[in-house]
């Protein structure tokens, strides 16, 4: 039987093992790449390590490509700046449509040669109709990672698939394990891939931990903050403020080094704002397509409807409100079908 050359992201986990494991029974070759994204990451880590051992398992070629220095200055950097003016980034979108799919695209035609698709171990599917590829929900609707994804380009899916969209967690982890690899018994991840123990804060530096107000939206002080890179929108916990009512944060306003709060229910809102705009389905946003928004990766995508589109800013009406949707998250709208229609950087609708 002929097999088809492909790359495949490999970082190691059990998601890009398993992978591994289903194009190899699809009758695909995969060569698989690990990325060094971070100053500490060597070809003998963890991660890289796993993943040449299961190359090795399933007699497969492993390579290596050093992304460090572009990731810091494309990912990074660009976290840091967004905390200090009091956005909430989404760093893993950003790497996705910055750094890791165009990077590996690249990749497969340097190692493997033109038009030779990448695979990764996302939870999405990829849908080809009519000559065109569309991004979609994964079926699993508890690992569907669409979200992240959704800033890529339309000009580069039809060379992307994820083998794992129709498969649930509990179904990849099983294919590793009996495939004998290591991967199946690592643990979940839920901590940003750049962040050791998960503490943002310590990226960040001392000018994101200037004390500052704390104000209710009129401009009374409240109370004294430690710093704005401690807290996002809607974020309740941790204020250091009392209050006859909970309060949550409303605005953060890295230039005044001021954070705003008010009562749970002036953060509901349905109509949200996103910019840097990637329509991946033009004609949806033309037409009377029923779409469903996301404003935050976990949950369901709620029914809402367009209220305008420019070219440069989208805006959206959601059938039920919205809580805290913050600058710097993503809006991600979808058609019925689950297939995602646009992904954008969300944008507060006016300012306090």
């Amino acid at each position: 039987m002929t097999e088809t050359p492909c790359l495949l992201l490999a970082s190691g986990g059990v998601d890009s093992c398993a992978a591994a494991v289903l194009l190899r029974r699809e009758g695909y070759l995969p060569t698989l790449v690990t990325l060094l994204l971070l100053p500490g990451d060597t070809p003998e880590g963890p991660g890289p390590g796993r993943a040449r051992r299961a190359a090795e398992r399933l007699d497969l070629p492993h390579r290596i490509l050093d992304l460090r220095e572009p990731f810091d200055r494309e990912v990074v950097a660009p976290f840091r700046e967004a905390y200090l003016r009091g956005r909430t980034p989404n760093p893993c979108a950003d790497c996705n449509g910055r750094i890791k799919f165009r990077a590996a695209l690249a990749a497969a035609e340097t190692l493997l040669g033109a038009d030779v698709p990448v695979a990764t171990g996302h939870y999405a599917r990829i849908l080809r109709e009519g000559g065109r590829a569309t991004l979609a929900r994964g079926r699993d609707s508890r690992r569907d990672q669409s979200y992240f994804l959704a800033g890529l380009p339309s000009s580069l899916l039809s060379r992307l698939f994820f083998p794992l969209g129709d498969l649930s967690k509990e179904e990849a982890r099983r294919l590793a394990r009996e495939a004998g690899l290591e991967a199946s018994e690592t643990p979940d991840s839920m901590e940003l891939c750049f962040v050791p123990g998960g503490d943002y804060r310590k990226l960040l530096g001392p000018e994101a931990f200037r004390e500052g107000p704390v104000v209710d939206p009129s401009g009374r002080v409240l109370g004294t903050h430690e710093g704005v890179g401690n807290f996002t929108r809607g974020q309740r916990k941790g204020l250091g403020i009392s209050s006859p009512e909970p309060l949550y944060v409303r605005e953060v306003d890295g230039g005044r080094n001021r954070v705003t709060v008010d009562r749970r229910e002036a953060l509901l809102t349905h109509l949200v704002r996103g910019g840097d705009v990637n329509v991946l389905i033009p004609e949806a946003l033309r037409g009377k397509t029923k779409l469903f928004g996301k404003v935050r990766s976990q949950g369901e995508p709620g029914s809402c409807s367009l209220e305008s589109w420019d070219g440069a800013f989208l805006t959206v009406r959601f059938h039920q409100p919205q809580f805290a949707p913050a600058p710097g998250q993503r809006l991600v709208l979808y058609d019925g079908q689950g297939r995602v229609v646009a992904g954008s950087t969300l944008e507060l609708l006016m300012p306090l």
